[in-house]
């Protein structure tokens, strides 16, 4: 195997990983962001838990729980599903914060007038809430989907032959060292630009927009 063909054999496991993590979390999120606003103190405290819970454990540490410790009779997770699943979960922790954050920037008066038009809880949420809550998360979601798109590399540590595995094991393989982990530092740097001129690009829209 050649150091190119590492790369592209690795790239298709690394956006696999980082699309279906960041769909799972996206919708871990949404109960959490719920339980967050619920005025129950009890459920509060549950989500508040459960949120500290996933963020204050290293990824890898839930990665290694999943893949050697989870087992359903005599199914077990493969390599992939753990490292997706495991990376999902967390992001739905960090995901939740995010959009608890977007709902409460919408202001107060939008919600008054939803209610002043007789819109019903579900519709104020999908017409009025929603919309603007989703366009001021963007930045900040598109700015977490880079992070986890590096943090995909985590998975690598359970077998997933993503870029880094597969870079690890031709360097191992070849004895040429450092440079295919350079040209992978390049693929990844090369991946996350266009998010992230996106994500500026919609940040500095939206400070206008607020500015005017």
């Amino acid at each position: 195997m050649d150091m190119l063909k590492a790369i592209a054999i690795g790239l298709p496991l690394t956006l696999l990983v980082t699309v279906l993590a960041l769909l799972i979390g996206t919708v871990v999120a949404l109960p959490l962001v719920a339980g967050l606003r619920s005025s129950n103190r009890a459920v509060w405290l549950l989500t508040r838990g459960i949120i500290d819970l996933l963020r204050g454990v290293p990824p890898v540490v839930w990665l290694f729980i999943l893949y050697y410790g989870v087992s359903i009779g005599q199914l077990k997770m493969t390599a992939l599903q753990a490292g997706v699943v495991g990376l999902g979960v967390v992001s739905g922790a960090y995901l939740a914060e995010i959009f608890r954050g977007a709902i409460g920037s919408v202001p107060q008066g939008q919600w008054e007038a939803s209610s002043a038009l007789g819109f019903m809880s579900s519709t104020a949420w999908l017409r009025v809430v929603g919309p603007q809550a989703w366009r001021t998360a963007i930045p900040s979601y598109t700015t977490y989907a880079i992070g986890l798109l590096k943090d995909s590399s985590i998975a690598s540590t359970i077998g997933v032959a993503e870029i880094v595995f597969l870079s690890n094991q031709y360097a191992r393989q070849s004895g040429e060292g450092i440079l295919i982990f350079f040209i992978a530092a390049g693929v990844y740097i090369l991946l996350s630009m266009p998010l992230g001129i996106f994500s500026r690009h919609l940040d500095t829209k939206m400070r206008k927009a607020v500015a005017r």
